[in-house]
């Protein structure tokens, strides 16, 4: 028998529940793994709360990642053995599997070796943030020398990865935060420039920045009011993708500056890259190679026990992170 952590409604932290179960044979094409670490998303939150972007069939267990060890593997699967030290990519529906138990199955196509360089703790971590950012910013915008590349909600732990990804592939990653306290913190994290949207005009800053330009990229977790800022912040027909809804108000459309920008808007989810086989082993080549060099690295803002996965939601839920949350076993 091993614990794992499942909810039988739709509500805030106190609807996990541990539950005691035996975790079957793999089956074909799958892969069981003894847990060692387990990342914590955004996305964990929206799935408890039925607000996600597929609804949930209860009762339901949750997580896209963790990393651990090979326990057994199911027929035909070949590039897996017991023993192998590996993690799971955000690469499977919600409601077919999880991470959050103490031995998991995952189809086989959404786990990879990661780099030897990595403990588990950082081999959690990665993948959700790492391939999120590599989707929009390397695969769809290819940003290179030249780009600027807004990143609001910088201190997320995708915010964190978009600001190395810009740099790594030699675009200008300009971070906005709240207020003044992140920004030493996102200088360090590699942000060229930081804007502190509460204390500073965002737009008029990135024009100052961009020598009035504007820039070529956005990519917003937030949506909400002040989405019409970006575009007005973006280059003539410069990109502003949205992949998250962090903020719960409306996202209005500025037409007007719309049709004097001529941007393209698009929503944007890591499923362009992992729904897509080869699209999906490219990304992981290219974070791995880039995980390797250095240039790449792992942001853990905290660690949590599994026994206090209730306490791990709330704060989650605070938004007071720099990096990713990350729960051992």
């Amino acid at each position: 028998m091993s614990r794992a952590i499942k909810f039988a409604n739709a509500g805030g932290p106190d609807v996990l529940e541990f539950i005691d179960m035996q975790v079957p044979d793999p089956g074909p094409h799958e892969v069981r793994i003894k847990v060692k670490a387990i990342g914590i998303n955004r996305a964990d939150s929206m799935w408890r709360n039925d607000k996600y972007v597929e609804p949930v069939k209860f009762p339901a267990g949750l997580g896209y990642e963790a990393a651990g060890i090979v326990d057994a593997v199911g027929k035909d699967v070949t590039d897996f053995a017991v023993g192998d030290a590996v993690s799971t990519i955000p690469a499977f529906s919600l409601n077919q599997y999880s991470t959050y138990g103490e031995i998991i199955l995952a189809p086989v196509h959404a786990v990879v070796k990661h780099p030897e360089t990595l403990s588990f703790v950082e081999a959690a971590s990665v993948w959700m943030m790492f391939i999120t950012a590599y989707g929009a910013l390397i695969f769809d915008a290819q940003v290179k020398a030249g780009d600027f590349v807004i990143i609001p909600a910088a201190s997320s732990s995708v915010g964190l990865a978009a600001i190395q990804l810009a740099n790594y592939a030699g675009a200008t990653p300009i971070a906005l935060t709240r207020t003044s306290e992140k920004k030493s913190r996102l200088h360090e994290a590699g942000a060229a420039h930081v804007i502190a949207t509460q204390e500073q005009d965002m737009v008029a800053e990135v024009m100052r920045i961009t020598n009035g330009n504007g820039a070529r990229v956005a990519f917003d977790p937030v949506g909400g009011p002040d989405f019409p800022k970006l575009i007005s912040a973006l280059a003539d027909q410069g990109i502003a993708y949205i992949y998250g809804a962090l903020s719960e108000g409306d996202t209005p459309m500025p037409v007007l500056e719309m049709i004097r920008k001529m941007p393209t808007v698009r929503a944007y989810s890591i499923r362009l890259v992992t729904g897509d086989e080869a699209r999906r082993k490219a990304a992981v080549e290219y974070v791995a190679k880039g995980l390797v060099s250095g240039a790449l690295k792992p942001v853990i803002d905290r660690t949590f026990k599994f026994d206090d996965m209730v306490d791990v939601h709330r704060y989650l839920e605070n938004n007071g992170q720099f990096g990713k949350i990350v729960v051992t076993l």
